[in-house]
């Protein structure tokens, strides 16, 4: 049986990659900063957290996450830990830098300390990329341009990734995943505001919803499918990193008025674009190029646009 640590697996995608590896006969093993006090509702709703063994632990603290990993034993370990929100790390930007860039650097090391044999996934993202021109395709030689915190840490941690790999050998790859969405996804991101809003407005709420620039076009896939991938990128003979998208960019302006749509709603009745909730530098448009890992992963997503938003509004629930 293979054993498999997952650091964040109190988020969307680490309840999801634990889903997929219990599925797959592993022994599951997840860290979340204090684990007693962690609902680790993703789990529960997915009907797994009996079977999930979870420890508490600081991707910041060294000598706690070399303990994990001693006790563990894990072959795999996915590093889906830190700040997961671009526009908090405008607000927390050290905090978005100690807990994605520090922490990935913190298990890197302990992993090279001690035992290269553990295969390490990080959690990148297309946020890296930066402004890419109206139409472009980012893909692995696209270079990295960060316009927020956030995407400047991913940055760091994405090299650091790489560094290990080609210095000391570590089976250590990344994933530059483009925008994922699920059931899962916590409250303070925007998808999940404007389905929430959606649902109340049909439920009879009389509100208006402030949302930031409905402008800026994203590449939009499921999220169950996207750890598939991660899961894909350790189980190859050689490390490599790969672009995870679906090729297809929409605005946030089709993503609300879907939402909309299938209550029956006109988002123009409910919704108020206020500028001041645009962030301080966005990107205008991003789309991955996943042709790499349709051709060596044998990876792809199988969730439309519109099958998405039929998922989301389907089963999330306040």
């Amino acid at each position: 049986m293979k054993r498999a640590l997952i650091l964040g697996i109190s988020g969307q995608d680490g309840s999801y990659l634990a889903q997929l590896l219990l599925s797959k006969g592993y022994e599951v093993h997840g860290t979340s900063r204090d684990a007693d006090a962690q609902p680790f509702g993703g789990l529960v709703a997915l009907g797994i957290r009996d079977r999930v063994t979870v420890h508490s632990a600081s991707p910041l603290e060294f000598r706690n996450v070399l303990e994990v990993i001693a006790t563990v034993k894990p072959q795999e370990i996915y590093n889906l830990a830190g700040q997961s929100s671009v526009g908090l790390s405008f607000l927390q930007p050290v905090r978005a830098m100690e807990s994605i860039a520090v922490g990935a650097l913190q298990l890197l090391e302990a992993v090279r300390f001690h035992d290269r044999t553990i295969r390490v996934y990080n959690a990148s993202s297309s946020e890296c990329f930066g402004e890419v021109p109206t139409g472009t395709a980012c893909d692995e030689r696209t270079p990295f341009r960060p316009r927020s915190p956030y995407a400047t840490a991913k940055a760091a941690a994405h090299w650091a990734t790489a560094n290990y790999r080609d210095a000391y050998g570590l089976f250590a790859c990344s994933g530059i995943l483009f925008n994922h969405e699920s059931p899962l996804r916590p409250r303070r991101f925007v998808t999940s505001k404007i389905l929430s809003a959606a649902r109340r407005v049909a439920a009879g709420e009389k509100i208006k919803m402030e949302i930031g620039n409905l402008r800026i076009s994203r590449d939009w896939g499921y999220a169950p499918e996207y750890v598939q991938a991660m899961w894909l990128m350790l189980q190859r003979d050689e490390p490599e990193d790969f672009v995870i998208a679906t090729g297809e960019s929409h605005t946030l302006e089709e993503f609300l008025a879907g939402v909309f749509a299938r209550h029956s709603l006109d988002w123009r009745e409910h919704v108020v674009v206020d500028p001041r909730l645009f962030r301080p530098s966005d990107i205008a448009y991003n789309r991955g190029n996943p042709t790499r890992s349709r051709e060596h992963l044998h990876w792809t997503p199988r969730t439309s646009f519109d099958q998405l938003l039929d998922v989301l509004v389907r089963d999330t629930h306040d």
